[in-house]
């Protein structure tokens, strides 16, 4: 006789393509019934691939047939597949499905250990994910995923990203000295970027988490004019002189046509190891006035707490050492409020990053000055002369 738990059992042994979790733990199940030696459920996954959605199928129905059950009546769900973009402007990883630039407005806001945890989540999830170290300036992620002493592998013309816990990473820090400083001008950060996209072996990607050097400036514009970047997350600590500098972040992605997924308010309260208690020492809520200004919301609120500290020190994002704690869950929130919102943006017929492309390439010859908006803008501050 077939019944439940021997079919959970079955479906325990089905690793869901490309990770090392199967179906039952990542909770794609939603619906199973059984009547007799019939079998009926329902797979909610994350992947739009139809590949995936075939290796699951041809799996399911060979495990439970082989357990015995005579009618298998299976039916996956998947996201929408993203609209295709490349023919509305310029995209230099065709095989990356959303791009997310995770960007600040200044510097020590905790922007690296938001895109770190964040994108650690988003693989807890269920996502193909990588994550770019971009801030070529403070490359941390090495540090903070505990790849620090790893190698590039080069296969063929092209670096293999390292793996670190679920997520495939890639950093200048990777590629340079330890404490080496690169005293670089724009120019080579906007060819260091594009490097990044066209010449590392990403693979097929649900999402790549793109951290970004603070600010507003050569490197964000390079980047949404290389790519159509689906969404930008702002993160911020509370106090007002942060949250000046986020509103020209919010303001950048909005220049950018970039649609907002909301901001991430850093250091929000203290809580107190002993007692648990949560104190705002930085003050709290500041930034969802300025997400709502902006059209968006706010993602999350983290907290302060020694083991988010400690884990970024240790190689061991908190998300991973601690999925328990306040702050992972928060982060884990957050991946889920953000994969809902690439999805909205995909169902609404996604993005284009044509209205921002440079009148003559990114090159070093004439201008690397853009169309629209963005073009008024630059000329001033550029001194291009169209």
């Amino acid at each position: 006789m077939i019944t439940q738990e021997r079919i959970l059992e079955e479906l325990k042994t089905v690793l869901y393509p490309g990770f090392t979790k199967d179906i039952v733990t990542f909770n794609f199940i939603k619906d199973l019934r059984i009547e007799g030696s019939d079998v009926a459920l329902t797979l909610d996954i994350t992947s739009s691939a139809a590949e995936v959605a075939q290796i699951l199928r041809d799996e399911i129905t060979a495990k439970l047939s082989a357990a015995g059950a005579n009618n298998i009546y299976l039916t996956i769900n998947q996201p929408q597949m993203p609209r295709e973009t490349s023919s509305r402007g310029k995209n230099m990883a065709p095989n990356i499905e959303n791009f997310v630039m995770v960007s600040s407005g200044k510097g020590g806001v905790g922007k690296t250990t938001s895109s770190v945890n964040l994108a650690v989540s988003l693989a807890k999830l269920g996502k193909r994910v990588g994550l770019l170290d971009a801030d070529v300036y403070g490359p941390n992620v090495p540090r903070m995923m505990g790849i620090a002493d790893a190698k590039p592998e080069v296969v063929g013309n092209q670096v293999k990203p390292i793996e670190a816990h679920g997520v495939a990473v890639m950093s200048m820090g990777l590629l340079i000295d330890e404490g080496q400083s690169l005293i670089w001008r724009g120019a080579m950060i906007m060819k260091v970027i594009q490097q990044f996209l066209r010449d590392i072996a990403w693979g097929k990607l649900d999402i790549l988490i793109i951290d970004m050097p603070p600010g507003t400036g050569d490197a964000q514009l390079t980047l949404a004019q290389s790519v159509p970047v689906t969404c930008g997350v702002v993160v911020t600590t509370p106090q007002m002189v942060a949250m000046d500098d986020t509103v020209r972040s919010l303001d950048m992605f909005e220049k950018l046509h970039i649609p907002i997924a909301g901001v991430i308010e850093n250091m929000s309260g203290f809580i107190c190891p002993e007692s648990g208690k949560e104190y705002p020492i930085f003050g709290k809520g500041t930034a969802e006035a300025a997400a709502k200004a902006h059209g968006s919301s706010l993602l999350a609120q983290i907290p302060l707490e020694i083991i988010t500290r400690e884990g970024g020190d240790a190689g061991v994002p908190v998300s991973i050492a601690h999925p328990e704690s306040v702050t992972a869950q928060r982060y884990l929130e957050a991946a889920r409020a953000l994969i809902a919102k690439i999805d909205e943006i995909n169902k609404s017929g996604g993005v284009s990053n044509e209205a921002i492309q440079p009148t003559i390439g990114l090159n070093g010859e004439g201008s690397a000055c853009s169309s629209g908006s963005v073009k008024q803008e630059h000329h001033h501050s550029c001194g291009c002369n169209h």
